[in-house]
Protein backbone atom coordinates (compact mmCIF):
# COMPACT_ATOMS: atom_id res chain seq x y z
CA UNK A 1 0.00 0.00 0.00
CA UNK A 2 3.05 2.50 0.66
CA UNK A 3 4.25 1.71 -2.65
CA UNK A 4 1.09 2.55 -4.37
CA UNK A 5 0.25 5.69 -2.46
CA UNK A 6 3.71 6.91 -3.40
CA UNK A 7 3.26 6.12 -7.28
CA UNK A 8 0.14 8.21 -7.08
CA UNK A 9 2.44 10.62 -4.95
CA UNK A 10 5.15 11.04 -7.46
CA UNK A 11 2.60 11.61 -10.48
CA UNK A 12 1.01 14.42 -8.85
CA UNK A 13 4.02 16.02 -7.67
CA UNK A 14 5.29 15.79 -11.35
CA UNK A 15 2.05 17.06 -12.92
CA UNK A 16 1.47 20.23 -10.43
CA UNK A 17 5.12 21.03 -9.20
CA UNK A 18 8.70 22.47 -11.38
CA UNK A 19 10.52 19.10 -10.73
CA UNK A 20 12.92 19.53 -14.29
CA UNK A 21 17.00 19.88 -13.20
CA UNK A 22 18.82 22.33 -15.68
CA UNK A 23 21.27 21.31 -18.77
CA UNK A 24 20.93 18.45 -21.21
CA UNK A 25 23.91 19.28 -22.98
CA UNK A 26 22.18 19.46 -26.06
CA UNK A 27 22.01 22.99 -25.44
CA UNK A 28 25.99 23.20 -26.69
CA UNK A 29 25.27 21.20 -29.61
CA UNK A 30 24.11 22.27 -33.43
CA UNK A 31 23.28 20.59 -36.47
CA UNK A 32 24.80 22.13 -39.15
CA UNK A 33 22.63 23.43 -42.00
CA UNK A 34 22.95 21.91 -45.72
CA UNK A 35 21.51 24.29 -47.70
CA UNK A 36 20.88 22.30 -50.45
CA UNK A 37 20.04 18.86 -49.34
CA UNK A 38 19.12 16.84 -52.21
CA UNK A 39 16.67 15.39 -50.54
CA UNK A 40 12.84 14.89 -51.01
CA UNK A 41 10.57 15.35 -47.35
CA UNK A 42 8.50 13.16 -48.45
CA UNK A 43 10.22 10.23 -48.93
CA UNK A 44 12.40 10.50 -45.48
CA UNK A 45 12.08 7.33 -43.47
CA UNK A 46 12.36 7.86 -40.12
CA UNK A 47 11.84 3.74 -39.15
CA UNK A 48 13.84 2.20 -36.87
CA UNK A 49 14.37 -1.01 -35.98
CA UNK A 50 14.98 -2.30 -32.05
CA UNK A 51 14.88 -5.22 -30.64
CA UNK A 52 13.35 -7.02 -33.54
CA UNK A 53 10.15 -4.37 -33.40
CA UNK A 54 9.99 -1.82 -36.38
CA UNK A 55 9.54 1.90 -34.77
CA UNK A 56 7.84 4.20 -36.96
CA UNK A 57 10.08 6.98 -35.88
CA UNK A 58 13.20 6.37 -33.13
CA UNK A 59 11.22 7.31 -30.15
CA UNK A 60 10.40 5.05 -26.73
CA UNK A 61 7.66 6.68 -24.25
CA UNK A 62 9.58 6.23 -21.34
CA UNK A 63 9.03 4.28 -17.89
CA UNK A 64 6.66 6.62 -16.10
CA UNK A 65 3.57 4.93 -13.91
CA UNK A 66 1.40 2.42 -12.51
CA UNK A 67 0.63 0.97 -9.42
CA UNK A 68 -2.23 2.90 -7.89
CA UNK A 69 -5.87 3.11 -9.42
CA UNK A 70 -5.66 6.54 -10.44
CA UNK A 71 -2.89 5.56 -13.47
CA UNK A 72 -5.13 2.69 -14.99
CA UNK A 73 -6.16 5.75 -17.48
CA UNK A 74 -2.35 6.96 -18.00
CA UNK A 75 -1.48 3.93 -18.92
CA UNK A 76 -4.51 3.14 -21.16
CA UNK A 77 -3.90 6.41 -22.58
CA UNK A 78 -0.23 6.09 -23.55
CA UNK A 79 -0.73 2.68 -24.62
CA UNK A 80 -3.46 3.50 -27.63
CA UNK A 81 -1.36 6.30 -28.83
CA UNK A 82 1.95 4.39 -28.87
CA UNK A 83 0.00 1.28 -31.04
CA UNK A 84 -1.56 3.79 -33.28
CA UNK A 85 1.55 5.66 -33.78
CA UNK A 86 3.95 2.85 -33.75
CA UNK A 87 6.57 3.54 -31.67
CA UNK A 88 7.37 1.72 -27.78
CA UNK A 89 6.64 2.70 -24.29
CA UNK A 90 8.04 1.05 -21.17
CA UNK A 91 6.02 0.82 -17.89
CA UNK A 92 6.50 2.83 -14.44
CA UNK A 93 8.20 0.40 -11.89
CA UNK A 94 6.26 -2.92 -11.45
CA UNK A 95 6.83 -3.16 -7.50
CA UNK A 96 3.71 -2.04 -6.82
CA UNK A 97 1.73 -5.01 -8.52
CA UNK A 98 4.39 -7.87 -7.54
CA UNK A 99 3.26 -7.05 -4.04
CA UNK A 100 0.03 -5.87 -4.69
CA UNK A 101 -2.00 -8.07 -7.00
CA UNK A 102 -5.18 -5.31 -6.96
CA UNK A 103 -2.90 -2.90 -9.27
CA UNK A 104 -1.91 -5.38 -11.79
CA UNK A 105 -4.35 -4.09 -14.06
CA UNK A 106 -2.92 -0.95 -13.57
CA UNK A 107 -0.11 -2.10 -16.28
CA UNK A 108 -1.84 -4.62 -17.95
CA UNK A 109 -3.87 -2.66 -19.61
CA UNK A 110 -1.04 -1.43 -21.63
CA UNK A 111 -0.48 -4.83 -23.69
CA UNK A 112 -3.87 -4.99 -23.76
CA UNK A 113 -4.05 -1.15 -25.51
CA UNK A 114 -1.02 -1.67 -27.01
CA UNK A 115 -0.74 -5.58 -28.45
CA UNK A 116 2.05 -5.06 -31.30
CA UNK A 117 4.07 -2.24 -29.89
CA UNK A 118 7.65 -2.37 -28.24
CA UNK A 119 6.79 -2.53 -24.31
CA UNK A 120 9.11 -2.99 -21.75
CA UNK A 121 8.71 -4.19 -18.03
CA UNK A 122 10.85 -2.52 -15.30
CA UNK A 123 12.04 -3.09 -11.84
CA UNK A 124 14.62 -1.52 -9.82
CA UNK A 125 17.63 -3.26 -8.94
CA UNK A 126 17.50 -2.40 -5.21
CA UNK A 127 13.94 -4.91 -5.69
CA UNK A 128 16.49 -7.68 -7.37
CA UNK A 129 18.95 -7.37 -5.07
CA UNK A 130 16.91 -7.75 -2.38
CA UNK A 131 13.94 -10.94 -4.10
CA UNK A 132 16.03 -12.23 -6.84
CA UNK A 133 15.39 -12.89 -10.24
CA UNK A 134 11.93 -13.96 -9.91
CA UNK A 135 10.81 -10.47 -9.36
CA UNK A 136 11.99 -9.64 -12.81
CA UNK A 137 10.39 -12.71 -14.02
CA UNK A 138 6.84 -11.45 -12.83
CA UNK A 139 7.20 -8.13 -14.45
CA UNK A 140 8.32 -9.72 -17.51
CA UNK A 141 5.14 -12.16 -17.22
CA UNK A 142 2.91 -9.41 -16.19
CA UNK A 143 2.85 -7.59 -19.57
CA UNK A 144 4.27 -10.11 -21.71
CA UNK A 145 7.36 -7.73 -22.14
CA UNK A 146 9.43 -7.76 -25.54
CA UNK A 147 12.16 -6.34 -22.75
CA UNK A 148 13.23 -5.48 -18.97
CA UNK A 149 14.51 -2.69 -18.01
CA UNK A 150 16.16 -2.71 -14.56
CA UNK A 151 16.31 0.76 -13.38
CA UNK A 152 18.86 2.15 -10.89
CA UNK A 153 17.77 4.84 -8.97
CA UNK A 154 19.73 4.98 -6.17
CA UNK A 155 19.91 8.43 -6.12
CA UNK A 156 16.41 8.81 -5.77
CA UNK A 157 16.36 6.36 -2.84
CA UNK A 158 19.22 7.76 -1.28
CA UNK A 159 17.38 10.88 -0.96
CA UNK A 160 13.85 9.45 -0.46
CA UNK A 161 12.57 9.50 3.30
CA UNK A 162 11.56 5.15 2.29
CA UNK A 163 14.30 4.42 0.00
CA UNK A 164 16.20 1.75 -0.22
CA UNK A 165 20.38 2.10 0.30
CA UNK A 166 21.86 -1.49 -0.07
CA UNK A 167 23.46 -1.55 -3.16
CA UNK A 168 26.63 -4.04 -1.81
CA UNK A 169 26.09 -6.52 -4.39
CA UNK A 170 23.98 -5.28 -7.01
CA UNK A 171 26.56 -5.89 -9.62
CA UNK A 172 26.23 -9.58 -9.60
CA UNK A 173 22.29 -9.40 -8.82
CA UNK A 174 22.03 -7.20 -12.38
CA UNK A 175 24.17 -10.45 -13.85
CA UNK A 176 22.42 -12.95 -12.47
CA UNK A 177 19.35 -11.39 -14.09
CA UNK A 178 21.45 -11.44 -17.32
CA UNK A 179 21.85 -14.49 -17.04
CA UNK A 180 18.42 -16.11 -16.61
CA UNK A 181 16.22 -13.21 -18.18
CA UNK A 182 15.14 -14.80 -22.24
CA UNK A 183 14.35 -11.40 -23.33
CA UNK A 184 16.81 -8.45 -23.69
CA UNK A 185 18.08 -6.97 -20.63
CA UNK A 186 18.10 -2.69 -20.39
CA UNK A 187 20.42 -1.11 -17.88
CA UNK A 188 17.96 2.13 -17.05
CA UNK A 189 19.10 5.63 -15.36
CA UNK A 190 16.51 7.60 -13.54
CA UNK A 191 18.04 10.92 -13.94
CA UNK A 192 21.36 10.94 -12.98
CA UNK A 193 23.52 9.42 -15.86
CA UNK A 194 25.63 6.70 -16.63
CA UNK A 195 29.50 7.45 -17.49
CA UNK A 196 31.53 5.15 -19.76
CA UNK A 197 32.92 2.95 -16.74
CA UNK A 198 29.47 1.85 -15.85
CA UNK A 199 28.56 1.31 -19.01
CA UNK A 200 31.55 -1.15 -19.60
CA UNK A 201 31.05 -2.84 -16.21
CA UNK A 202 27.25 -3.18 -17.69
CA UNK A 203 28.55 -4.89 -20.75
CA UNK A 204 30.80 -7.49 -18.96
CA UNK A 205 27.38 -7.51 -16.54
CA UNK A 206 25.86 -9.11 -19.93
CA UNK A 207 23.50 -5.77 -19.94
CA UNK A 208 21.96 -5.77 -24.09
CA UNK A 209 21.46 -2.22 -24.21
CA UNK A 210 21.87 1.07 -21.78
CA UNK A 211 19.36 3.63 -21.39
CA UNK A 212 21.66 6.28 -20.38
CA UNK A 213 18.85 8.77 -17.92
CA UNK A 214 20.85 12.10 -17.72
CA UNK A 215 20.62 14.53 -16.20
CA UNK A 216 18.70 17.76 -18.08
CA UNK A 217 14.76 16.33 -17.44
CA UNK A 218 12.80 14.94 -14.31
CA UNK A 219 14.98 15.23 -10.84
CA UNK A 220 13.86 12.64 -8.57
CA UNK A 221 15.91 14.20 -6.04
CA UNK A 222 13.70 17.33 -6.75
CA UNK A 223 10.68 15.42 -6.98
CA UNK A 224 11.39 13.53 -2.99
CA UNK A 225 11.67 17.49 -1.92
CA UNK A 226 8.31 17.98 -2.22
CA UNK A 227 7.67 14.46 -0.06
CA UNK A 228 10.35 15.31 2.45
CA UNK A 229 9.28 15.44 6.05
CA UNK A 230 11.81 17.80 7.62
CA UNK A 231 13.87 20.27 6.76
CA UNK A 232 17.18 18.21 6.91
CA UNK A 233 15.88 15.92 4.05
CA UNK A 234 14.36 18.78 2.11
CA UNK A 235 18.12 21.04 2.06
CA UNK A 236 19.59 18.08 0.85
CA UNK A 237 17.30 17.06 -1.83
CA UNK A 238 17.51 20.64 -2.92
CA UNK A 239 21.39 20.31 -3.17
CA UNK A 240 21.37 17.52 -4.95
CA UNK A 241 18.74 18.86 -7.59
CA UNK A 242 20.95 18.85 -10.26
CA UNK A 243 23.37 16.10 -9.61
CA UNK A 244 23.96 13.66 -12.35
CA UNK A 245 25.78 13.72 -15.91
CA UNK A 246 24.27 15.90 -18.58
CA UNK A 247 22.28 13.46 -21.18
CA UNK A 248 24.31 14.49 -23.62
CA UNK A 249 27.46 13.97 -22.33
CA UNK A 250 25.81 10.12 -21.41
CA UNK A 251 25.75 9.21 -24.94
CA UNK A 252 29.45 10.40 -26.00
CA UNK A 253 30.57 8.14 -23.08
CA UNK A 254 28.26 4.98 -23.75
CA UNK A 255 27.25 4.85 -27.27
CA UNK A 256 29.90 2.68 -28.51
CA UNK A 257 30.03 0.62 -25.64
CA UNK A 258 25.71 -0.58 -26.12
CA UNK A 259 23.12 0.46 -27.99
CA UNK A 260 21.67 3.40 -26.34
CA UNK A 261 18.53 5.10 -25.47
CA UNK A 262 18.80 8.55 -25.02
CA UNK A 263 16.31 9.54 -22.21
CA UNK A 264 16.95 12.82 -20.20
CA UNK A 265 14.83 16.30 -20.80
CA UNK A 266 13.94 15.55 -24.69
CA UNK A 267 11.94 17.39 -25.52
CA UNK A 268 11.23 17.96 -29.16
CA UNK A 269 12.10 16.10 -32.21
CA UNK A 270 15.09 18.07 -32.90
CA UNK A 271 16.77 17.27 -29.46
CA UNK A 272 15.66 13.61 -30.67
CA UNK A 273 17.80 14.51 -34.05
CA UNK A 274 21.06 15.75 -31.88
CA UNK A 275 20.40 12.60 -30.10
CA UNK A 276 20.63 9.98 -32.88
CA UNK A 277 23.74 12.34 -34.35
CA UNK A 278 25.55 12.24 -31.00
CA UNK A 279 25.09 7.97 -31.44
CA UNK A 280 22.06 6.93 -29.76
CA UNK A 281 19.89 4.68 -31.19
CA UNK A 282 16.76 5.83 -30.04
CA UNK A 283 15.29 8.49 -27.49
CA UNK A 284 12.50 8.62 -24.70
CA UNK A 285 10.85 10.84 -22.82
CA UNK A 286 8.50 11.02 -19.89
CA UNK A 287 7.21 13.80 -18.59
CA UNK A 288 6.09 15.67 -21.66
CA UNK A 289 4.13 12.33 -22.38
CA UNK A 290 2.62 12.55 -18.68
CA UNK A 291 1.42 15.93 -18.91
CA UNK A 292 -0.79 14.96 -21.80
CA UNK A 293 -1.75 11.78 -20.97
CA UNK A 294 -4.22 12.51 -18.04
CA UNK A 295 -6.34 14.51 -21.14
CA UNK A 296 -6.57 12.08 -23.55
CA UNK A 297 -4.72 9.27 -26.21
CA UNK A 298 -5.31 11.90 -28.85
CA UNK A 299 -3.33 14.48 -26.93
CA UNK A 300 -0.77 12.20 -26.97
CA UNK A 301 -1.24 11.24 -30.07
CA UNK A 302 -0.55 14.72 -30.59
CA UNK A 303 2.70 15.45 -29.07
CA UNK A 304 4.18 12.24 -30.23
CA UNK A 305 3.21 13.60 -34.01
CA UNK A 306 5.42 17.05 -32.86
CA UNK A 307 8.28 15.08 -31.99
CA UNK A 308 8.07 13.08 -35.21
CA UNK A 309 7.85 16.34 -37.22
CA UNK A 310 10.69 18.04 -35.85
CA UNK A 311 12.78 15.00 -36.41
CA UNK A 312 11.60 14.75 -39.87
CA UNK A 313 12.22 18.42 -40.24
CA UNK A 314 16.14 18.11 -38.72
CA UNK A 315 16.40 14.86 -41.64
CA UNK A 316 15.55 17.24 -44.02
CA UNK A 317 17.22 20.31 -43.39
CA UNK A 318 20.90 18.29 -42.75
CA UNK A 319 19.69 16.60 -46.00
CA UNK A 320 19.10 12.93 -44.18
CA UNK A 321 16.92 10.20 -45.84
CA UNK A 322 17.39 8.06 -43.05
CA UNK A 323 17.80 8.11 -39.77
CA UNK A 324 21.07 6.35 -39.57
CA UNK A 325 22.39 9.34 -41.39
CA UNK A 326 21.97 11.62 -38.81
CA UNK A 327 25.31 9.86 -38.00
CA UNK A 328 26.93 10.20 -40.35
CA UNK A 329 26.75 14.24 -40.79
CA UNK A 330 28.96 17.25 -38.65
CA UNK A 331 27.58 18.67 -35.86
CA UNK A 332 29.32 20.96 -34.08
CA UNK A 333 30.46 20.98 -30.32
CA UNK A 334 30.44 23.74 -27.75
CA UNK A 335 30.82 25.25 -24.07
CA UNK A 336 30.56 22.51 -21.52
CA UNK A 337 29.84 19.57 -23.67
CA UNK A 338 33.51 20.26 -26.05
CA UNK A 339 35.12 21.16 -21.86
CA UNK A 340 33.89 17.40 -20.39
CA UNK A 341 35.38 15.95 -24.05
CA UNK A 342 38.65 17.08 -23.20
CA UNK A 343 38.15 16.43 -19.66
CA UNK A 344 37.56 12.89 -20.10
CA UNK A 345 40.33 12.73 -23.04
CA UNK A 346 37.67 11.90 -25.63
CA UNK A 347 39.46 13.47 -29.11
CA UNK A 348 36.45 15.18 -30.77
CA UNK A 349 37.69 14.07 -34.14
CA UNK A 350 37.85 10.80 -32.92
CA UNK A 351 34.81 11.21 -31.34
CA UNK A 352 33.17 11.76 -35.26
CA UNK A 353 35.02 9.75 -36.87
CA UNK A 354 33.64 6.58 -34.24
CA UNK A 355 30.14 8.24 -34.80
CA UNK A 356 30.44 7.23 -38.02
CA UNK A 357 31.51 3.81 -37.66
Amino acid sequence: MQTSNRKIEHVRICLEEEVESAYTGFEDIMLIHNAIPEVDFNEIDTTKEFFGKKLSIPLLVASMTGGHRETKEINKNLAIAVEEAKIGMGVGSQRAAIENEDVVDTFTVVREYAPKAFVYANIGLPQILKHGVEYAEKAVEMIDADAIAIHLNFLQEVIQPEGDVKAKGCFDALKEVCGEIKIPVIAKETGAGISRDVAIKLKQAGVDAIDVGGKGGTSWSGVEVYRAKDIVSKNVGIEFWDWGIPTAFCIAECFDVLPTIATGGLRSGLDLAKAIALGAEIGSAALPFLKVAVESSESVRKEIEYFARGLKVAMFLMGCKEVEMLRKTPIFIKGEFKEWLSFRKIDIDEFSRCRQC
